[in-house]
């Protein structure tokens, strides 16, 4: 470079000193002549070597041309036999031009399998890439990048020695290539880059993407890399969250739903970005289309995000999407709610009125989709009579035809919601299908056979007309067990102030593992005076193992104690989810008068006193309703 800025500054003084006007001064005319002896001295001098020979090396990287007629025909060809003519048809084919046809097969073949088999037979094509292969150092940067795509596009061989040749060029370039090239690299070619085993190359260009991320400048370049690399590599992950957070106001609403779901796909919880982001959603009218709305439904119920007033915007901007919606739209967007635990009333009676406006198109999957959210939910929409008939005359005849699990799932949520059916429940409990959930150590699964002993403990407490079949009793003595689990700060503290109230281990139970697939924080037995009784001396038919043989004295009461955590509820609600919902009602079908202990009221008690207090206040007005019953 600097040899040929020498070159042309001594060209233009030798141009100046002899077109010189004769009328110029002496003195102009000698100082033009001394400066041009002195330049062209200097530039040939034998410590820099002769300006000629280092003039007339070949350069790798030659100009550009202009554009010549070949480039017309190559950017106007429509069919792959337009352009390889052209490699016989007497044209003057510079360096680039047997790259920039091969782009252009590529881009028309790139829906064409069959034609690209039969190309990679035809030997014109075979002389283009063996002429490509030749010229490759003179190739433009711009143009090997796009090159390097087409090859992949085009299905050659890994064996190949040309794409192997270009493969190595671009390793070669990657340090001087713009970083414009290696996000094109990255967006374009990384996937075939893991396919077709490059992993050295794909290595080397996350490495330079990672060390140069400053360069990047605008917002379409982040979001690009982040949708097309992120995955690839943690660290670059988290360069381009950190530029994210910079030129997140730049952000258009695309590009933030391309973002967020990027996240959601990756499951990357990172929340300064996700903050960054629902700021803009809310402070900015950005007008949202109804993709975008799912979309975004969706990440922030991936991402288990909550997010207010973000929330209250999408719900309030999808109801007019609500009649344009298809099944399936509907089914996502109420589970991307249901993983929100947000309820918005005007929303899912929308979803209710939409489905019974079209209630012989809607199938059965769709369906159960958004019975799973209801029941999640718990949500009774005012159409409850004409909605749950639908959902009974789908499952009808089809429930015993869908998996296992489903099955079970969608039972299960019908015993939440209260309307389950006999022959429901005998469709799932019956031995040849719960069989298998008891054999299996897989979390997925013993999951699955928690929900059916919550379905037979809704047979047995809820439906007296119900008749069988039931679980075994060895099944459900296995019971939940609640030694693996951490204990929360709520759970700690409510234990430690129950055996400062109780006075002894005999007065009470804690984690006590009941027959119903529940686990109650702690149990007492009163006596009709109000005093605690030993539990262990009386007979308790709800304990996974029971104990005892004593019957109950006259007036008796057993209390459970239910300790309700903040992801019990629904999302800035005091109503429980449809989970807990079920819980609690089955322990009062159970006999028990129910202790509620939620967190938010828990969190305003400072002192042991008044922790003891607020219990015994509680178990006071527990026995005070069921007296007035």
């Amino acid at each position: 470079m600097a040899v040929r800025l020498m070159k042309q500054c001594a060209c233009l003084l030798r141009e100046a000193t002899r077109l010189v006007p004769a009328i110029a001064p002496v003195g102009q005319l000698r100082l033009a002549g001394v400066a041009c002896k002195h330049l062209t001295s200097s530039v040939s001098s034998p410590s820099s070597g002769s300006l000629t020979e280092l003039l007339g090396k070949e350069q790798v990287f030659t100009p550009y041309p202009e554009n010549q007629e070949v480039d017309s025909l190559i950017e106007k060809a429509t069919r792959p036999e337009e352009l390889l003519q052209l490699l016989g048809g007497g044209h003057r084919l510079h360096h680039n031009h047997a790259a920039l046809i091969l782009i252009r097969l590529s881009y028309l073949l790139s829906e064409k399998p069959k034609e690209k088999a039969l190309l990679l037979e035809d030997a014109r094509f075979q002389q283009l890439v063996s002429q490509v292969n030749s010229q490759i150092a003179s190739i433009w940067h711009g143009t090997l990048v796009k090159l390097l795509r087409s090859l992949y596009m085009l299905m050659l061989p890994q064996t190949s020695k040309e794409l192997q040749s270009v493969e190595q060029e671009v390793r070669w370039r990657l340090r001087r290539l713009k970083y414009k090239h290696l996000v094109y690299l990255a967006e374009s070619c990384a996937s075939f880059m893991q396919q077709q085993h490059s992993q050295e190359l794909l290595a080397e260009l996350l490495i330079h993407l990672e060390r140069r991320w400053t360069e990047i400048n605008d917002s379409r370049t982040v979001v690009t890399m982040m949708m097309k690399a992120g995955h690839l590599s943690e660290s670059l992950t988290n360069r381009l969250e950190d530029k994210c957070l910079e030129l997140v106001e730049q952000f258009g609403p695309d590009e933030l739903r391309k973002v967020l779901v990027t996240l959601a796909a990756q499951s990357r919880r990172s929340v300064p970005l996700l903050r960054a982001i629902s700021y803009h959603l809310v402070q900015k009218p950005f007008p949202l289309t109804k993709g975008m709305l799912l979309d975004l439904a969706y990440a922030y119920g991936k991402l288990n995000f909550h997010q207010t007033q973000v929330s209250q915007r999408l719900a309030a901007d999808l109801l007019p999407f609500i009649p344009s919606m298809t099944f399936s739209e509907v089914a996502r967007c109420a589970k991307s709610f249901a993983f929100l635990k947000w309820l918005n009333l005007p929303l899912f009676e929308a979803f209710t009125q939409h489905l019974l406006s079209r209630a012989q198109d809607v199938s059965l999957s769709h369906l159960s989709s958004i019975l799973l959210a209801f029941a999640r939910l718990n949500f009774h929409p005012e159409q409850e009579d004409q909605f749950f008939t639908l959902v009974h005359e789908k499952l009808g005849s089809m429930l015993g035809s869908l998996e296992p699990a489903l099955q079970v799932d969608l039972v299960w949520a019908l015993c939440v919601l209260q309307q389950v059916r006999e022959s429901e429940l005998q469709t799932v409990l019956n031995p040849g299908l719960h069989k298998q959930f008891l054999e299996s150590k897989s979390p997925k699964e013993q999951s699955t056979f928690q929900k059916l002993v919550h379905i037979n403990t809704t047979a047995l407490l809820e439906h007296p007309e119900y008749k069988g079949p039931f679980l075994p009793a060895s099944a459900v003595a296995l019971g939940p067990s609640s030694s693996t689990k951490k204990m929360t700060p709520l759970q700690k503290e409510l234990q430690e102030t129950l055996k400062a109230l109780l006075g002894g281990t005999d007065q009470g139970s804690l984690d006590v593992i009941t027959q119903y697939g529940w686990v109650l924080d702690a149990e007492v037995l009163l006596d009709a005076d109000g005093h605690f009784l030993p539990l262990r001396d009386f007979v308790a038919p709800h304990l996974a193992q029971p104990v005892g043989n004593r019957p109950l004295p006259p007036g008796a009461k057993r209390i459970a104690f239910l300790r309700w955590e903040f992801p019990n509820f629904n999302s800035r609600s005091k109503d429980l989810l449809g989970r807990f919902v079920l819980a609690r009602r089955h322990i009062l079908a159970a006999g028990f008068l129910v202790v509620d202990v939620p967190y938010y009221e828990w969190l305003d008690l400072k002192s042991e006193w008044q922790k003891g207090a607020y219990l015994k206040d509680k178990i006071r007005k527990a026995v005070a309703e069921e007296l007035a019953k």
